[in-house]
């Protein structure tokens, strides 16, 4: 038994449920000093100790001593030092490996339609990498995207949502070599959805241009790969066409007004709006503080750099959760549940639910179909 390993496993388990040392302690029956020693790799626990907290923690006893392979074509930078890092690494590898087991359980796997892009030498741009992506998924030059975790889904790109409280990392991304291609956003509340979405894009754009950068060693982030990426989003997201058909139209509008609407109709933030702008030479450097006097002044509220425009709930048109969402996993545990080719409690396995939330989901399945 490899106490790295246990240790591991046991406080992604933990995590995953909420739960702290001493919460695990009284649910198993284990001293919270077992508890810590286990977790810090001393000594090694008694089988029926392990057994007590695997029941607490509603998972198998083999969950907690088998290793969780490790990614290599991983690119995954964050801002500052993280604790979880290793633990986000590892729930990521097992949800990559329960997708690639029901897509061979039901031989439903969607072919990867960007993947002779992913494989192009380079010469082209972000905006062109942009460009060209939207062309090959089948997205007209106008055209916003209402959906991308559908859209990406689709084009056989896996995507997990994962609410880490923190903004130390907004996403991180999987190559092809380890299951993937996938993208794994942070989808802590206070990240709003219109940045989520940027998120998603901008892995998407070092899915495509900088694939044989990724490493699962290296930590910090390249600022001119960063900056490519961020490009490449702000184009894949609003295309020049589109942003400049909508931009005359809106040209009876006060400012404030025709960005939001620009915003509202390309699912972007006011930033990425007003860089645009700047881009094309609309706008200068002013316009940051420009905007933001103009909104104080009409909602006397100020506006905070990292806010949008209208906080969660208030914003008439506001993206709100369900304008961000990963269906294709629970659409396939579905379809194994119906076929009779997994276990309920293997479902719930998969899905990160207990028994009980899972034979909800089932019921509504039932009722709802």
């Amino acid at each position: 038994m490899n106490t790295d390993i246990l240790s591991s496993n046991i406080k992604r388990y933990r995590s995953k449920k909420k739960l702290t040392q001493q919460d695990l302690s009284e649910l198993s029956g284990v001293s919270l000093p077992a508890i810590k020693n286990i977790e810090r790799k001393k000594g090694l626990p008694r089988t029926n100790t392990l057994l007590a907290i695997s029941k607490a923690l509603d998972c198998r006893l083999q969950d907690l001593v088998k290793p969780i392979g490790e990614l290599s074509a991983v690119r995954f930078r964050a801002k500052s030092k993280m604790n979880r890092r290793e633990q986000i690494l590892a729930q990521v590898s097992k949800w990559l490996n329960d997708f690639a087991f029901l897509e061979v359980l039901l031989s439903d796997k969607e072919e990867y339609k960007l993947h002779k892009l992913a494989g192009n030498s380079g010469n082209l741009s972000p905006t062109q990498y942009a460009e060209e992506a939207r062309r090959i998924i089948g997205l007209k030059s106008n055209e916003p995207i209402h959906d991308i975790c559908g859209l990406l889904e689709s084009c056989g790109i896996k995507i997990l949502t994962l609410p880490y409280f923190s903004d130390a990392f907004n996403g991180l991304s999987v190559g092809e070599d380890d299951k993937g291609p996938a993208i794994i956003i942070n989808t802590w509340e206070r990240i709003s959805i219109e940045r989520q979405i940027f998120s998603t894009a901008h892995e998407l754009g070092h899915l495509l241009m900088h694939l044989s950068d990724y490493d699962g060693k290296v930590r910090s982030e390249d600022t001119t790969q960063e900056k490519e990426a961020d490009l490449f989003a702000g184009y894949f997201l609003m295309p020049e066409q589109g942003f400049n058909s909508e931009w005359e139209e809106t040209a009876g509008m006060p400012f404030l007004e025709r960005v939001m609407k620009i915003k509202s109709i390309f699912k972007v933030s006011y930033k990425t709006v007003l860089y645009r702008l700047k881009q094309k030479g609309i706008v200068d450097d002013m316009i940051w503080l420009q905007f933001q006097k103009l909104y104080e002044a009409k909602y006397n509220k100020k506006l905070s750099f990292k806010e949008e425009p209208f906080p969660e709930g208030s914003e008439p048109f506001g993206l709100k959760p369900f304008d961000f969402y990963a269906d294709r996993l629970s659409r396939l545990v579905r379809r194994a549940i119906e076929e009779e080719k997994i276990s309920i409690s293997r479902a719930a396995e998969i899905l990160n639910l207990s028994s009980e939330q899972m034979m909800e989901r089932i019921a509504e399945w039932e009722d709802f179909a």
